[in-house]
């Protein structure tokens, strides 16, 4: 007998059926040589910290760092999960040979491996690997089954995921609790959801500290036509307005005229980060929303498996694009013209290099069951995958260049000539002789114009909403706006598209952030949270970014599960430490921003990315001073030392000299 084991009771039934094992029993489906039983997901987690030794019960800071030397698994304490366990257990030691049918992902490879760990599997083990529901795909997935050992490295990212996130939370939150909690208030802390709050809070005190500033620009109109001068922004209006002066008598001359025609590539297909970003900026849908809703068409058999991190297909499914698009009977009237011809193959769609465990979320061709929120989700997906097979849409960019009296101006245009893509999003062709277009100019044409001063404010950064929230996790906090720099950064981002969602909601639970409207924003607890937090490791986007670096090549098999488990450790003792014995405590704690600077004697001292630098920066002071000289870094301390007395204590790194603040405001070894 061969037992299957899917993830969900739903799923065990359509493979059940698919398989010939109609007959139901009591936690499985038996029948034609098969069980097939089912989990509810995590049926085991980790023990908790009183399961290895009755000391870490209490929450003790001389308990801490807590470090099994062997970590282990335990049920989750529940009656309906022991109750199918003790099925599963059963059938295991009964059966011929084990297959693993959860879900084809990292999570999915967890929480099956961790069952059949405490059950005592010792039985031959293989596994489905499907990237749908559909009937076809489940049978052709059980006639190319896999070596369960071909996916040991994918468990053991799992596993050192868990592990991490246990050994940093437990630690953490309790050493944070014990040394600066109040009133039995816990802070929590998390491998993934404290970089993100640090993001969050860092925005916010951001826009909390931002001052606008009144800047000036110059624009003038040409035959209906706005020009912006080129000089940019100009911060004192007279010398803005001395401009206007001389230009205002003076004609405006075409200095050239060019069109230039351009292509505008189809938007690439979705992956799960992407799909998050898109339905919140359209239909104000959370990361979680959207994942569940993702979800529910992928167990409906409507779309392939969600959480992925790729946006390719392999090669291998351009033979059955006919086929889907073909199946796609709500969107024939776009889906025929591109039946009736070759369909069109580019790097951007299908590129196998692109492509790991799972390619892009697309429609399966099967239809029906999608309602309200869903259907929004299903025809963002299915539109997607019908625009990539579209043509190019052809554009005619035109750039004037412009002169008044020496003072050069600039105009752009654009106008869409083919709109190729775009129809699937409901561009009208017939629309495109009732456009705006830019008049034709010819080069050397002189005339009158209307010249204006434009005075405006520097805005603040924004807040984060969800979409910029998670496009912010993905790439580990850099600002990436160029997909395909987005997509060779994705190996360093904060978490995996599959656990992005549940730190937000996370967040939202503990109430370390709140929403505004579709603005993000760290609540007063967050804040302080964030506050108390010196250790760079806890709270840097980067840093964490590369440890989830280090948890995919596990996954690849180029770093190795001790190696993480050992850096890990140390990483948890030296925290420790150095909250227990520094110690910046926090009431204590030196905060530079209370120092005027030395210079221009009206900014405050900031802490930026690489050195300490005046608040008046943009007022042009200069001073400077950078985090490292000479290879000896410059802790706040010495900075403090510097302000208080112009110069810091001796130093072993200078043999017993000091550094000392020159009157040029320099650093000069004393």
């Amino acid at each position: 007998m061969k037992l299957c084991i899917a993830e969900k009771p739903s799923v065990a039934k359509e493979i059940a059926e698919i398989l010939g094992a109609k007959s139901r029993k009591d936690g499985y489906f038996e029948g034609n040589g098969y069980c097939v039983s089912w989990t509810f997901g995590h049926l085991c987690t980790l023990k908790e910290p009183n399961d290895y030794t009755e000391k870490w019960k209490s929450w003790n800071l001389e308990n801490l760092p807590m470090i099994p030397s062997k970590f282990g698994i335990k049920l989750i304490n529940d009656g309906g999960v022991k109750k199918q366990f003790k099925v599963i257990e059963r059938l295991v030691h009964s059966c011929d040979e084990v297959i693993n049918c959860g879900d084809a992902g990292q999570e999915g490879e967890l929480i099956q491996r961790w069952v059949l760990a405490k059950a005592g599997n010792r039985k031959p083990l293989k596994r489905l690997w499907i990237s749908s529901l559909t009937e076809e795909a489940i049978k052709d997935g059980f006639s190319k089954l896999r070596n369960g050992n071909d996916f040991d490295r994918l468990y053991a990212a799992g596993s050192s995921r868990a592990i991490g996130d246990w050994m940093l939370g437990m630690n953490a939150t309790r050493l944070y609790t014990l040394k600066y909690g109040r009133n039995r208030q816990v802070l929590s802390i998390g491998r993934v959801q404290t970089p993100t709050l640090a993001m969050i809070v860092q925005r916010q005190n951001e826009i909390e500290a931002f001052v606008p500033e009144d800047f000036y620009e110059i624009a003038t109109v040409y035959r209906d036509t706005v020009f912006a001068c080129t000089k940019g922004r100009f911060k004192q209006v007279d010398k803005a307005q001395s401009i206007i002066d001389t230009i205002k008598e003076a004609p405006f001359t075409v200095i050239s005229f060019e069109t230039k025609e351009g292509k505008e590539l189809p938007p690439q297909l979705y992956d799960l980060t992407s799909l998050q970003v898109e339905c919140n900026k359209l239909f104000g849908f959370s990361a979680d929303e959207t994942l569940k809703y993702t979800q529910s068409l992928y167990e409906k058999k409507l779309v392939t498996y969600p959480r992925v991190d790729t946006r390719y297909l392999s090669n291998d499914i351009y033979p059955k694009v006919k086929g889907i698009l073909s199946k796609l009977s709500y969107y024939q009237s776009l889906c025929s013209p591109l039946l009736s011809k070759k369909i069109r193959k580019s790097k951007k769609v299908f590129d196998d290099k692109k492509v790991t465990d799972h390619h892009a979320i697309i429609p399966t061709g099967v239809g029906g069951g999608a309602t309200g929120p869903e259907q929004k989700v299903y025809d963002t997906i299915t539109r997607r995958f019908i625009a990539v097979f579209y043509p190019d849409c052809t554009i005619s960019n035109t750039t004037v260049m412009g002169d008044a009296a020496g003072v050069e101006f600039k105009a752009t245009g654009k106008q869409i000539l083919d709109p190729g893509w775009r129809v699937v999003y409901g561009y009208n062709p017939d629309d495109l002789g009732n456009q705006d277009v830019m008049p034709n100019f010819v080069e050397g044409e002189s005339g009158p114009h209307e010249p204006e001063l434009q005075k405006k404010k520097t805005s603040p950064p924004k807040h984060y909403t969800e979409a910029t929230l998670l496009r912010a996790m993905e790439t580990a906090g850099k600002q990436v706006d160029d997909d395909d720099l987005r997509e060779l950064m994705k190996d360093n981002g904060i978490g995996r598209p599959s656990t992005r969602a549940n730190i937000i909601e996370t967040l939202f639970r503990r109430k370390y952030i709140a929403k505004q409207k579709k603005r993000i924003v760290a609540t007063d607890t967050g804040k302080q949270l964030i506050g108390l937090i010196h250790n760079d490791l806890l709270k840097s986007p980067e840093l964490t970014g590369q440890w989830e670096r280090k948890l995919r090549d596990i996954e690849r098999g180029d770093y190795s599960v001790q190696a993480f488990k050992k850096e890990l450790m140390d990483m948890v003792n030296r925290l420790v430490h150095e909250v227990k014995f520094d110690i910046h405590l926090y009431q204590n704690r030196i905060r530079l921003s209370d120092f005027s600077c030395p210079k221009c004697k009206e900014g405050k001292i900031l802490t930026g990315k690489s050195a300490y630098g005046c608040s008046n920066y943009k007022n042009g002071c200069d001073f400077v001073i950078p985090y490292t000289i000479k290879g000896v870094k410059i802790q706040p301390k010495h900075m403090k030392q510097l302000l208080e007395n112009g110069k810091t204590d001796t130093m072993s790194e200078l043999q017993g000299k000091s550094f000392v603040l020159s009157e040029g405001f320099g650093l000069e070894i004393g």
